[in-house]
């Protein structure tokens, strides 16, 4: 049997019991919580007959890489999507395809932080390259407050041939750059589009770059050069998901 794996935080953990409780193996609270946020994910648990247990808070504490907030359950390992499934998933979509893609993202937090303001702004798949790149792990579900169980995240092996597959499917490239010309808000992205977000600090890597058919810039203000790439993601995402309402309502 596999190894498996620990995922911590009651967002994380009620995400798993909704959308895939037959990869929870046992729950584990710690002894003495009980509040109605605890008694959901039992009420949950009971549901499915997972088992449920208690440890000494120190115990989840050494479990756990950040706050459990009393709350761990072992799951079977997770699944990231293989570049096969994309086409799936764009032969699914109702409304104009709406993809992100993280070019070399490497923290887990900032995935976490993607895949969640990704899971809120409606877009149908995270891609990331399968090498150099934050997978997941429960940093990043723990981070994301659920949108890890329910945002497909798709590792690819080579990022630029997957940009060249979806523009021959018909979807539009914008890349995010600081130098651009253009900047987010003359760029239409109410059809097909894929955003592309560069690594912290380094950006976009050159080939994926040139696979690019727009590059546009945030514009900044301030006396900063630059956004975190989460943050960076949530306005780049939103602006996409206002164009599109104001499109829908006119």
């Amino acid at each position: 049997m596999s190894q498996l794996e620990r995922i911590y935080g009651v967002h994380a953990v009620e995400a798993l019991l909704r959308h895939h409780p037959k990869r929870v193996k046992q729950l584990w609270l710690a002894a003495g919580r009980q509040d109605p946020r605890v008694q959901v994910l039992v009420d949950l648990a009971g549901q499915q007959r997972i088992a449920v247990g208690q440890k000494d808070r120190r115990e989840l504490d050494e479990w756990a890489e950040g706050v459990h907030q009393g709350v761990v359950a072992e799951v079977s390992p997770s699944q990231v999507w293989g570049e096969n499934m994309l086409d799936e998933l764009l032969d699914r979509a109702t409304t104009p395809p709406l993809l992100l893609v993280l070019d070399g993202v490497t923290d887990p937090h900032n995935l976490g932080a993607c895949m969640r303001t990704a899971d809120a702004a409606g877009a149908h798949a995270v891609i990331v390259p399968k090498d150099k790149s934050a997978t997941l792990n429960a940093t990043v579900r723990k981070v994301a407050c659920g949108a890890a169980e329910v945002i497909p995240l798709v590792a690819v092996t080579n990022l630029a041939r997957t940009l060249e597959k979806l523009q021959q499917r018909g979807l539009w490239i914008v890349g995010t750059a600081g130098e651009a010309e253009q900047e987010l808000y003359q760029q239409d992205m109410t059809g097909p589009t894929v955003l592309v977000m560069g690594a912290e600090g380094k950006g976009m890597r050159r080939l994926t770059r040139e696979h690019c058919d727009y590059l546009v810039r945030l514009p900044m203000a301030g006396s900063v050069s630059s956004l975190n790439v989460s943050v960076a993601t949530g306005v780049c995402l939103f602006e996409a998901v206002r164009q599109r309402q104001g499109k829908a309502a006119g």
